[in-house]
């Protein structure tokens, strides 16, 4: 049973990473289209990241009410419902109110699976979780140039990627029954653990939103995934512009070379998968760091050798790959189970803030400057990152 229910979840991530990259990859059909100016994306992607906050941070409420399947199942409908209005949108307005279902379904479901995962599964099945998040943003655009390359538009990728929506839907209310009896089971487990000690209970009593924010741990935790994904989206997001006007290489190569670092992601959350067990979330995710390190050094040698630049990527990506699944896997063991729900919707929260807002200040910072600074801003945040993770290592030294 909870085999069928990992190999539903690896699927629901593919799903959950196709929309995550396949805006950026149609916008430049889709502006002309829609006769917009072409920063009018940022509108569309704020508005999403604006409404995923809101859904992973009433994910612990909902999950109580209806449990992890039903979330799913709701999540991904409206991520359906969404990719396909904004197949028949002709509007940039219609874009911005689907916005709101588009942002609220992959919030829910983000930090639902993640939480459900970091309580009945081992290490390596987070890792190879966002393994197949990260399958599903390499394939987003895949499936839209093709499209749009065959003489298509926009709107018929978006079509097909809410067509697969739609099966996996189905998919989802038929494995309703598989989530019922695995929660009955876990919540069985969880009350016997529970009376095993007055003490052990007292630990991990169950908190909300507000009261949780005082917990030793928290505001370290928290800062590290806004830095984390400051430093994943920032460098996703610029790396091709930096290669152009800071390395001098030709936009075409640049443009491919970008996927490396995403590519460096999926085959490092690939791999650590089958090392995690045996090393654990916390040097694993001190592995990655000081790999980030070594992908800033790179990049920082003025050596006129475009491999070198194409090695930086490689070398980040990778670096990047077991730090946000290691966080999360940890979550339930030092915070408590009870407050894993509350605790990971509100570090995914955090997390789509750093994505959100770190990208355009440094584009701000990029139009008074120059994008040549990309390393350093990079450095600045994995510095943070280190500090707080470092912390929280020694609040939590014998867990």
């Amino acid at each position: 049973m909870f085999t069928i229910l990992l190999i539903i979840i690896y699927v629901a991530f593919i799903s959950l990473g196709i929309p995550d990259s396949i805006l950026g990859s149609a916008w430049p059909s889709m502006y002309e289209f829609l006769n917009v100016p072409v920063g009018y994306a940022g509108i569309i992607t704020m508005i999403i990241a604006a409404s995923t906050i809101i859904s992973s941070l009433s994910s612990n409420w909902i999950n109580k009410k209806i449990g992890t399947g039903n979330v799913m199942v709701i999540s991904v409908a409206l991520t359906a419902a969404a990719l396909f209005g904004f197949s028949r949108s002709t509007h940039f307005i219609h874009l911005c109110l689907l916005g709101i279902p588009y942002g609220l379904g992959g919030g829910s479901v983000d930090a639902a699976l993640n939480n459900y995962v970091a309580l009945h599964y081992k290490s390596r099945h987070m890792s190879w979780l966002h393994c197949f998040w990260g399958i599903g943003t390499m394939a987003g655009p895949i499936v839209m140039s093709s499209f749009i390359e065959r003489g298509g538009i926009w709107t018929q990728g978006y079509e097909a990627i809410s067509i697969f929506q739609l099966g996996l839907v189905i998919v989802l209310v038929l494995s309703l029954p598989l989530w019922k009896k695995a929660e009955e089971k876990a919540e069985k487990g969880k009350e016997e653990k529970a009376a095993e000690t007055l003490e052990k209970k007292d630990k991990t009593a169950e908190k909300n939103l507000i009261t949780v924010i005082g917990v030793p741990g928290v505001k370290v935790a928290i800062i590290t995934f806004l830095c984390y994904c400051a430093v994943e989206s920032t460098t996703g997001l610029w790396a091709s512009t930096y290669m152009v006007f800071a390395r001098g290489i030709d936009i075409n190569t640049a443009t491919r070379w970008a996927m490396l670092f995403f590519a460096g992601i999926t085959a490092g959350r690939f791999l650590s998968g089958f090392v995690s067990e045996k090393l654990g979330d916390k040097k694993l995710i001190r592995i990655g760091y000081s790999v980030i390190l070594l992908g800033i050094i790179l990049m920082l040698l003025r050596i006129d050798n475009k491999w070198l630049v194409c090695a930086a990527l490689v070398c980040t990506g990778f670096g990047c790959a077991p730090i946000y699944p290691s966080l999360i896997h940890q979550t339930p063991i030092n915070f408590g189970s009870d407050n894993s729900q509350l605790l990971i919707g509100l570090q995914m929260a955090c997390a789509y803030a750093g994505s959100t807002l770190m990208p355009p200040l440094f584009g701000l910072l990029v139009q008074t400057i120059s994008v040549s600074i990309l390393p350093f801003f990079i450095l600045f945040f994995l510095v943070i990152l280190i500090l707080c993770n470092e912390k929280m290592n020694k609040i939590f030294r014998n867990r």
